[in-house]
């Protein structure tokens, strides 16, 4: 019945976890957010100190449900270890191997100095939620667009309009290979030895894993009973059931090993009653203090993160040739409206592409700098920023893009326009104004180079305390490749 009840939750976090990435209109999240945000990691940076008082008692009784049940990498894990077995006709093909102590704290090290002396971005790279989203949106989020696409396409015959066709978006070459080593590594690992990825490179798993050791509740083996068959420890995909034993540390708690015991010696219950050997090589006490520290260091580095991040605070109107528009050398980050600065943004983003898919005009855009890499930046050559959207501070979330109203993000200036008279149209004699026309706060205007000559060419004149830098002006820009004009981001965001 437990393993039921656990199979039956994963189905539902899995499924509606998986929604939120693909749905490309952003309105599931009124509904499914609130899985995205009880994640560990995102909790952390988030601050959400109820999140994690939340994962931390749930650990603390039920042990590490949270892999079994919420996480999705963890899921996935599971699924692919299913497929294995479906495919070798095994129903019991694990064995017992001790823990790689030395692995599981060298990548939490990794991952703690990553985090805290280099880039959340690149720490991120081992964090599973992250993972997971890279995944989804490289592989699955074409594939899901594409259908619906083909559906809104069938039903416009039909003379239905429950779909709307939207563009696909292929990643890039980088992200895809990014994408590609998470889902390669965790596909292998998965398919051979189940859990793997989960108990030796996750970090979050770590974490939970050193304080599961002192769950309330656990799987228990009745030595009374056991007749050593060892059926359990092959039932195992933690492979952390041994001699009778059970390593807390690794246990996912999926409840696979009760239903297979023909003795009944296992069950899941108060670990005190039963008095099951929980590592007896290693000292509670030390394991403690590792805990404890582990735990701190980790707060402090979120901390003072936050207190730095806080404190520093296709269109070619008809007069040139349609090409695609080259990104500015010069354009620097910009950062949705939301994010308050570029420090607060890459100290807090996880990158894990929800916001990219729920944008939706697509000018989100996956970084492939080492400072912020996978982490989503803006780029107005295929669109701008809309006054009536706010998808993506509704659907992040970490709190690196803090929710923000529509009247407030009106009054947000993210970046300012820049005009490079060498690429204008203007200067070849042409009229244009494209520019102050789609300005939509007014801060460009057209003006004589000459006023007291009424046949001098207008040329836009921009007002920077005015302009938001939502892009309007880029993407309308006729100039090609390069746009005559385009916004340069603020490092800190500021209000007019």
């Amino acid at each position: 019945m437990l393993r039921k009840i656990r199979i039956i939750l994963a189905a539902l976090f899995f499924t509606g976890l998986l929604l939120l990435f693909l749905d490309f209109t952003g309105t599931l999240h009124s509904v499914l957010g609130w899985m995205s945000k009880i994640q560990f990691w995102p909790a952390f940076l988030a601050l959400n100190v109820a999140v994690l008082v939340f994962l931390v008692v749930l650990t603390l009784i039920f042990g590490r449900v949270y892999c079994s049940v919420i996480c999705p990498l963890g899921i996935t894990q599971d699924i692919i270890s299913w497929l294995s077995g479906k495919r070798k006709g095994k129903k019991a093909r694990f064995t017992f191997s001790s823990a790689r102590n030395i692995l599981r704290y060298s990548f939490l090290g990794l991952f703690i100095l990553l985090f805290a002396l280099v880039s959340t971005s690149v720490a991120v790279l081992l964090e599973p939620y992250s993972a997971f989203g890279r995944i989804a949106y490289s592989f699955l989020s074409p594939l899901y667009v594409l259908v619906n696409n083909l559906l809104a396409l069938g039903a416009e015959h039909i003379g239905s309009y429950a779909f709307y066709r939207t563009e696909v978006i292929v990643p890039s070459i980088s992200v895809i290979a990014a994408a590609s080593i998470s889902f390669v590594l965790v596909f292998v690992l998965s398919w051979k030895n189940g859990r793997t990825y989960c108990n030796t490179i996750c970090p979050v798993g770590t974490i939970l894993g050193l304080l599961s050791r002192w769950s309330l509740l656990g799987v228990r083996v009745d030595k009374s009973k056991c007749n050593g068959c060892g059926i359990c420890s092959r039932k195992c995909k933690a492979s952390c059931i041994g001699d009778s034993k059970v390593d807390y540390s690794r246990c996912v708690a999926c409840m696979d090993c009760i239903g297979s015991c023909n003795q009944k010696a296992i069950s899941y219950g108060l670990k005190t009653k039963l008095k099951p050997c929980v590592n007896t090589s290693e000292k509670v006490s030390e394991g403690r203090r590792s805990t404890l520290s582990i735990l701190s260091f980790l707060a402090i580095s979120g901390l003072a993160k936050a207190a730095k991040a806080d404190g520093v605070i296709k269109a070619d109107g008809g007069l040139a040739d349609i090409k695609d528009k080259v990104k500015p050398k010069t354009r620097g980050v910009i950062v949705p409206a939301g994010s308050r600065s570029i420090t607060h943004f890459t100290q807090h983003c996880v990158a894990c592409q929800q916001c990219v898919t729920a944008c939706p005009s697509k000018i989100l855009k996956p970084s492939m700098e080492l400072e912020n890499f996978m982490q989503p930046q803006i780029e107005y050559e295929n669109g701008y920023c809309r006054f009536d959207c706010n998808k993506c501070d509704e659907v992040c979330p970490t709190g690196a893009i803090r929710p923000l109203s529509l009247a407030d993000k009106s009054s947000t200036q993210i970046g300012f326009a820049v005009w490079r008279r060498g690429h204008c149209i203007v200067m070849e004699g042409k009229s244009c104004g494209n520019c102050a026309r789609h300005c939509p706060t007014g801060a460009i205007k057209m003006e004589k180079t000459n006023p007291a000559d009424p046949n001098s060419i207008e040329i836009p004149v921009i007002n920077k305390n005015r302009c938001i830098g939502c892009g309007a002006c880029e993407y309308v820009c006729p100039s090609r490749p390069k746009s005559a004009i385009y916004v340069k981001g603020y490092s800190i965001h500021q209000t007019i």
